[in-house]
C-alpha cells in the first residue's frame, strides 16, 4: 500500500492516541469524518495498522526491571532454532526476541519485578530451553528513550 501524506497524518495521530474518535481524528488530519473512517479501515485491512493497544507503565504494574539477554544456542540448525523460538513465544516475560547476525544467536528484551525475579526466570525457564548453550544478561542503567511510535 502506498501511503500519502494524509495517511501518514492519520498514522501519526493514532500512534499518539489510539483512542481518538473518528470525528476528532478527521478534524486533526483535515478530512471530513466519512473519508477519514474509510482511510482508517483501508489502513487496517492492508495491515498497516495491526492492532490497537494500551501502553502500560512497567514499574506501576510491578515489572520495572528490563534486562537484555544475549542467547547462544548449541547449534544453528532449523530444529534447534525452531524449538527455541517456539519456547520463547510461551514466555510472557520476553517482550522482544530477535534472531541476530553477529556475536549471539538471539537478543531478548525481558521484564521482571527485580533482579531476583529475573534470575529465577533465567534459571528456571530460559536456560532450561533445550539447545541453549549460554545466556549473558545486560542490565540498562537508565532508559533514555522508549517509544512504540514509528516515524511515518
Amino acid at each position: 500500500m502506498k501511503l500519502d501524506e494524509i495517511d501518514r497524518r492519520i498514522l501519526r495521530a493514532l500512534q499518539r492516541d489510539g483512542r481518538l474518535q473518528n470525528v476528532e481524528l478527521a478534524r486533526e488530519v483535515c478530512l471530513s469524518p466519512s473519508p477519514c473512517w474509510r482511510r482508517v479501515r483501508l489502513l487496517e485491512e492492508a495491515g498497516v495498522i495491526e492492532r490497537y493497544v494500551a501502553v502500560l507503565n512497567a514499574a506501576k504494574v510491578g515489572k520495572g526491571l528490563t534486562v537484555f539477554a544475549r542467547v547462544w544456542l548449541k547449534g544453528q540448525d532449523a530444529a534447534t532454532v525452531d524449538h527455541f523460538t517456539n519456547a520463547i513465544r510461551d514466555l510472557p516475560e520476553v517482550l522482544e526476541c530477535h534472531l541476530m547476525a553477529g556475536d549471539c544467536d538471539f537478543l531478548l528484551r525481558v521484564v521482571a519485578a527485580d533482579l531476583d525475579e529475573y534470575r529465577h526466570f533465567q534459571i528456571h525457564h530460559l536456560t532450561r530451553i533445550e539447545g541453549v548453550q549460554s545466556v549473558k544478561s545486560e542490565i540498562p542503567m537508565q532508559q533514555i528513550k522508549l517509544t512504540p511510535s514509528l516515524p511515518v
